[in-house]
């Protein structure tokens, strides 16, 4: 796969099969436009099916993660009104399609953010399978201050993970919430002082990169879908998953590991 940089987004593959992608648009706190969504969405799904890739690390540049979506550059005055019906049109192949392919996409996501992580920013952020802020991040649904509704998942999401109680406290009343309080929460996995927050990241993403990385994908995708599954049905997909994953080269290295007291050392396949 060839991993390009564009403008808003850094994008690099390491040699330890990290992807890493770099919100880079500090005077903007980083918000996204619809080009950075988009490359978003383009490198998230090539990782998903380029075997060099072992875990996906999202960043944002600068003081910030995400402050959400740039809508004032979008609604500048006397720019051109679209036609009625542009957002739902839109938004199901670009932000409605990134918030899906981070909660699907078979390659463990970490997410690190200091600062503001706002509206989509958020949204990132609890898409990804562990997520790892500053203490002093902020966490903020903006979209009552606003006068609109919320998008990209997060009236499907926050319900889920911090319950319908909190959720209304963040998406009807505004309340932000600190690194701190979002651990307490269970919004997000871990919260660090800021000077130490790159150095957690990258413990977490050298574990999942050192991981039985089809296992790990299957794993995710059983806890997905296992959501809108009966016990059957879920089951049935564990005996699926159970057959893939005991046929790799991880899985015997893992056996061979056990039988000689020793840590196993994974290749991804």
């Amino acid at each position: 796969m060839n991993y390009s940089s564009v403008d808003g987004v850094d994008i690099e593959l390491d040699s330890e099969g990290v992807l890493r992608l770099v919100l880079n648009r500090p005077d903007k706190r980083n918000a996204l436009d619809d080009g950075m969504v988009s490359s978003l969405i383009d490198a998230i799904d090539a990782a998903g099916r380029d075997e060099a890739v072992r875990v996906i690390l999202l960043t944002g540049a600068a003081d910030h993660f995400c402050g959400g979506f740039d809508i004032v550059g979008r609604n500048q005055p006397g720019g051109h009104k679209p036609r009625v019906g542009s957002v739902q049109r839109r938004l199901p192949s670009q932000a409605h399609r990134l918030i899906p392919l981070l909660l699907t996409v078979q390659t463990p996501v970490v997410c690190a953010a200091r600062g503001w992580a706002a509206g989509i920013g958020l949204h990132l952020l609890v898409a990804s399978d562990v997520a790892v802020v500053s203490d002093d991040a902020r966490l903020w649904e903006p979209f009552s201050e606003r006068g609109f509704t919320p998008d990209s998942g997060g009236t499907w999401m926050l319900p889920r993970r911090i319950g319908e109680v909190r959720a209304r406290e963040m998406l009807l009343l505004g309340r932000s919430v600190d690194g701190r309080e979002a651990v307490q929460w269970g919004l997000v996995h871990r919260s660090v002082p800021d000077d130490q927050l790159e150095a957690a990241a990258e413990s977490l993403v050298l574990q999942l990169a050192k991981g039985p990385t089809v296992a790990l994908g299957l794993t995710k995708w059983l806890m997905h879908a296992g959501g809108s599954l009966t016990l059957e049905e879920h089951l049935r997909n564990e005996a699926f998953a159970l057959e893939l994953s005991s046929r790799t080269d991880d899985f015997r290295e893992g056996l061979s590991a056990f039988k000689e007291k020793r840590p196993p050392n994974f290749q991804g396949r």
